[in-house]
């Protein structure tokens, strides 16, 4: 059968330096740093003092009071996110047939935050079972989605991916398959994470995955760079509407970008710990470019996972080198959780529309907080130092991997 053209219609963000898509884009464009010492709760006996909170979010701008009381942060985001994309997409909810819309989100951990307050309110008791009635509608990871479709009536496809950090990365593949086949028309997809908590800060630090630079947070994380000591934990949202090329022609929709494939692969390897050699990024590229119908030439600019660790960094460029062979030198690399952190299952989605927006103007956003050269990276590859670099992006490439060996990776393309 002939699979159908998928392309992005509408997205909306919320993260550590924008809360809404265009807010984001000047935080890229500018290269902000969006960590800072932690404001949700007393750090004083914590490794690591700060991360990558969202900063000004108020959910009462959003959501009356009972509503938001029965609403972990995650799934909060998710749908401030979703309804900045459906928005920006020009979707009529009127007209659109709602059988063939569906949400596909991603997210690592899910309800956190619910789930470490109500078992420390049990463990203050008195041993007596007293839970909030909401308590595992508002942890579940699935809530998300089933909040999105709930409020805007979409009976399509409707569920969560968990893939650790790959998780919204493998929520949009999923998504274009399904209306490459012709299930949908459209999905409303991406991924949310609110683990800037208690038990997430105490869990990371406890395996040694966080930079400590409580001296300086806002240079903290430094992908790439030789004094890198690991990731910066961030929080937000990010959504994208996928919408069937003939469908989003028929009604004259605004089109960002066409996504011209994914790939999937397994490290097989660490539970925490990326091959050495980056075997599996290496077949997910390659996968990724195969799915796509492309060559390795074709491609302008990855945004890698970039995660600012000692040894994750140096694989995935290992991993690009082999891939793209001489062509890597001339393709723009960068990490963009130099910025907004690492946000865990939404990484996926908001670099993805990173990429799309470096496509739209035709700028790479930069690697900000890098001063020392790592003599491990090669240096002929072009990382986007501190700086973003005008470019005309036709072909754009995201990285995403996640705990458990888990990688994806997303391939899109200029229209026009």
């Amino acid at each position: 059968m002939q699979l159908k053209r998928v392309v992005v219609t509408g997205m909306g963000a919320l993260t550590p330096i924008g809360n809404n898509l265009e807010a984001y884009w000047e935080g890229l464009r500018t290269g902000k740093s969006g960590s800072a010492p932690i404001t949700y709760f007393d750090t004083e006996k914590f490794k690591t003092k700060f991360a990558c909170e969202l900063k000004g979010y108020d959910p009462n701008d959003f959501f009356d009071r009972k509503e938001a009381r029965k609403l972990d942060r995650f799934a909060q985001y998710a749908l401030v996110s979703s309804d900045e994309a459906i928005a920006d997409s020009g979707i009529d909810l009127n007209v659109v047939d709602k059988f063939r819309v569906g949400v596909v989100w991603g997210a690592g951990i899910g309800g956190l935050e619910t789930f470490q307050n109500e078992v420390i309110g049990y463990a203050e008791g008195d041993g007596t079972p007293r839970f909030n009635p909401f308590f595992i509608p508002k942890m579940i990871a699935d809530i998300a989605p089933g909040n999105i479709s709930i409020k805007h009536g979409f009976m399509g496809p409707n569920y969560t991916t968990v893939s650790a950090c790959a998780s919204s990365a493998n929520a949009m593949i999923d998504a274009l398959n399904y209306i490459r086949l012709g299930h949908c028309d459209v999905i409303v997809t991406g991924g949310s994470e609110a683990a800037v908590t208690i038990a997430g800060m105490g869990g990371f630090n406890a395996m040694h995955a966080l930079s400590t630079r409580n001296d300086s947070p806002e240079t903290a994380s430094r992908p790439f760079d030789a004094t890198r000591d690991g990731f910066v934990l961030g929080e937000g949202g990010g959504a994208l509407i996928l919408e069937e090329y003939e469908h989003a022609k028929a009604r004259g929709a605004k089109i960002y970008a066409e996504v011209l494939g994914g790939g999937l692969s397994s490290d097989a390897h660490h539970m925490t710990a990326p091959h050495p050699e980056g075997i599996g990024v290496v077949k997910v590229m390659e996968n990724c470019l195969m799915n796509a119908g492309l060559k390795p030439e074709d491609v302008d600019a990855i945004n890698t996972h970039g995660t600012s660790t000692p040894l994750g960094d140096v694989a995935e460029l290992k991993a690009i080198s082999k891939v793209f062979g001489d062509h890597a030198k001339d393709i723009n690399i960068n990490s963009t959780k130099s910025m907004t952190g690492h946000l865990l299952g939404a990484a996926g989605a908001i670099e993805a529309i990173a990429s799309i927006l470096a496509m739209e103007h035709s700028l790479v956003p930069p690697t900000i907080n890098h001063s020392v050269v790592d003599e491990q990276i090669d240096p002929s590859l072009n990382l986007t130092l501190n700086k973003a670099q005008e470019r005309e992006v036709k072909v754009a490439m995201s990285n995403t991997f996640g705990f458990g060996g888990h990688n994806a990776c997303v391939l899109f393309k200029k229209i026009g």
